[in-house]
């Protein structure tokens, strides 16, 4: 129960502060500092939910970024492409069985024969479609280039001229002629062409719009060459360079037609089924030793490599 004093101490204290907040507004005081602080209501940044807490639930990121006010990049999961050359060879030419083997004389060349004159009608087309954007474009002559684009390749091969390299490969055929050649040695040489090159095969595709077309044609090339492959220790690895070799090759050479400095590049080649194996690789491998002190001598005549056991496999 209040006292008598207790209640006009209270009563003193109301009438004391009203006549204090009259005489402020009435003479408009102001305090110089705000007497409360602002709280921080939202985190602007964005936390990760923490890992491995039970019963929490799947929660959206984004949703929780965009609540936080952070601006999420947008993620583009496009593939960059190269329209300077196609992917590929479009509509390849298939070369006949026992090329520069049988003589058209024969019952089966004369069969080949009647099979290449017709698919020589869409080459000739395609051929028709080339010469209008490559006016200086002729079957006769594109052959004896075709070769020359071939020989300086190759030779900028074995110095491994990545400039020149890029002038005379396309975009495809440049990772396929240089992978694996980085620690090797390679040895090439062109020596004569035992029949004269020739246009066998033309085609003339469009990618990604019906404009831009492509030019591709195929050259049978018969020549005489040589090619060694040595490792990085100086090992033969493949072929020889005082054997030479009969190669029967078709080279795809591909232009952008609709680029007026486009110019004619090697593309690929072209390998029939029929085609012999290649020669298998030699290569140089550690065969393990046992271990010797340094006082202790290595005899290779009493030394027996251990074999491998016996592992089930399945292809």
């Amino acid at each position: 129960m209040a006292t008598p004093m207790r209640r006009t101490l209270v009563a003193l204290h109301r009438a004391t502060c009203s006549s204090l907040m009259n005489a402020e507004a009435s003479l408009d005081l102001r305090h110089p500092l705000p007497l409360y602080l602002p709280v921080r209501t939202k985190k602007r940044y964005f936390v990760p939910p923490p890992v491995g807490v039970k019963g929490m639930k799947d929660v959206d990121n984004a949703d929780r970024v965009r609540k936080a006010g952070v601006v999420r990049r947008q993620q583009y999961f496009e593939r960059p492409i190269n329209i300077a050359s196609t992917s590929g060879v479009f509509d390849p030419y298939i070369p006949p069985e026992g090329d520069a083997r049988l003589s058209s004389l024969s019952k089966e060349g004369l069969k080949q024969r009647t099979e290449r004159i017709k698919q020589g009608a869409g080459s000739q087309l395609a051929i028709r479609k080339i010469k209008e954007y490559d006016p200086l474009f002729s079957s006769k002559s594109f052959a004896e280039q075709a070769q020359e684009i071939f020989i300086e390749a190759h030779t900028a091969l074995t110095q491994f001229n990545k400039e020149k390299l890029h002038s005379l490969l396309t975009e495809r055929c440049y990772p396929e002629m240089t992978r694996g050649n980085r620690y090797k040695t390679i040895s090439w040489s062109f020596l004569e062409s035992l029949e004269p090159p020739k246009v066998v095969h033309a085609r003339c595709p469009d990618m990604i719009s019906k404009g831009n077309l492509y030019g591709q044609v195929t050259v049978r090339m018969h020549s005489k060459q040589t090619l060694a492959i040595y490792d990085r220790f100086g090992r033969l690895m493949m072929g020889s360079e005082e054997q030479p070799k009969d190669v029967l090759e078709y080279l795809v050479m591909e232009r952008h037609l609709m680029n007026p400095y486009g110019c004619w590049r090697l593309h690929g080649k072209i390998v029939p089924s029929w085609a012999p194996a290649k020669d298998p690789i030699i290569k140089t491998v550690l065969i393990p030793g046992p271990d010797l002190k340094p006082e202790e001598e290595f005899e290779a005549l009493n030394h027996q490599v251990a074999k491998p056991e016996a592992v089930q496999w399945s292809k």
